[in-house]
């Protein structure tokens, strides 16, 4: 007799995580298989006629990225996902399948930069028009929403600066008047910030940070409402977008361990944080995870979690003495991306259009990793020896 399978709504989070997916596993092994492979045979004419067999081509679907589609949109409490080769193709993936030559795109002015640029550059020769607001606008979105506003775009936390949107006011709004609510979700890895749950249409992750976890694979995620599934699920045909077999494999490796990995990056970064808002040296934390920061109510309020990822305000000093902190860190890597098991740091200037950034030090961007947390405040403050002995 075999086993019934479990109610995955029935399940708590941390249970779905380990469960998800696991149904194209065969032979009895807890993984699914790596399938590589372009062509898919047909037994007979008529079923190529048909096309009614569960795989038809290698682009069109594997039981390898079947069992991490399944994976993501559980993980996000969406209707089904789809996989890109970079958080990038998510980004633009998404935003192309919803909008054409005439539409008006609401874009939070803290986005990440690759996609700023995709919106002054592609989307514009595309005639589609960008107009960039106040993450903490909440509500007030709704002023900003014209007739042809077809998506308004949300990313929370804050690229570099970690400002906590209000998604449900937000989402209200874009719903009110026929529009669609994105959010770029990586910061939460769809588990300790519910979108769907939340008011989202379009959950984007560069899957590359948290669900990889081991900075070793490139990879996006899409997931949809059921009411914005077939568009998108169209586009992303049409586009001819699917991703590597190796990397959705580790992908779903990643999903795995995902509610463990993530509790230790926040444990560790709360630590970290807590040190620094200490610090002589430092202005300010930003991070909503921490009493009394910007957006912390608001990250009480709706997310169960916080990630390893935050920012630092300098109080002024020379850019030399910003790279000298830089240089004498050992255990923190200078290098972009985030998300893996390693701690890193880097600088960053905030690009802003729609609002001003008025903070007069230089600004530093932390991924804690997994290390333990008494090594790497002793390795900053070395780095800070280093900092306040230059000019």
């Amino acid at each position: 007799m075999s086993k019934s399978k479990p109610d995955p709504s029935a399940l708590s989070p941390e249970t779905r995580l380990v469960t998800a997916g696991r149904g194209y596993a065969e032979h009895g092994f807890v993984n699914p298989a790596v399938y590589h492979g372009s062509t898919v045979l047909f037994p007979t004419a008529q079923s190529l006629h048909d096309r009614t067999q569960p795989y038809v081509y290698g682009r069109r679907g594997t039981p390898t990225s079947r069992a991490v589609e399944e994976a993501v949109a559980m993980v996000e409490g969406g209707y089904r996902a789809k996989m890109t080769p970079s958080g990038m193709a998510a980004i633009s993936t998404a935003l192309l399948a919803f909008l054409e030559a005439g539409d008006h795109l609401l874009m939070v002015d803290t986005v990440y930069q690759p996609a700023r640029q995709l919106c002054d550059g592609l989307l514009k020769r595309l005639g589609i028009a960008t107009s960039y607001y106040d993450p903490l606008i909440g509500r007030g979105i709704a002023e900003l929403i014209r007739p042809n506003t077809r998506v308004v775009y949300t990313e929370s936390p804050g690229s570099q600066t970690m400002e906590v949107q209000d998604i449900p006011a937000i989402a209200e709004a874009a719903h009110k008047a026929g529009a669609l609510l994105m959010i770029d979700n990586t910061w939460g890895a769809g588990h300790y910030f519910k979108a769907f749950s939340h008011g989202a249409d379009v959950s984007i992750q560069a899957a590359t940070k948290y669900l990889v976890g081991h900075s070793d694979a490139m990879m996006g995620t899409v997931t949809c409402s059921e009411p914005a599934w077939e568009r998108f699920k169209n586009a992303y045909e049409e586009m001819g977008q699917f991703a590597g077999p190796d990397d959705m494999y580790l992908t779903l490796r990643g999903i795995r361990t995902l509610d463990v990995r993530l509790e230790r990056h926040m444990k560790n970064a709360i630590d970290v944080a807590e040190w620094l808002r200490g610090r002589d040296e430092v202005e300010t934390v930003l991070y909503p995870a921490l009493s009394n920061a910007p957006g912390h109510e608001l990250w009480k309020r709706d997310f169960r979690g916080a990630s390893g990822l935050f920012s630092i305000v300098l109080k002024p000093c020379g850019g030399k003495a910003a790279e000298a902190f830089l240089d004498r860190l050992s255990l923190f890597g200078m290098g972009y991306s985030w998300g893996g098991f390693e701690s890193l740091a880097i600088p960053f200037a905030p690009h802003r259009t729609a609002t001003s950034w008025t903070a007069e030090g230089p600004c530093i961007r932390f991924h804690i990793g997994l290390e333990n947390p008494e090594d790497l405040k002793a390795d900053l403050a070395e780095g800070f020896r280093a900092m306040t002995s230059t000019p």
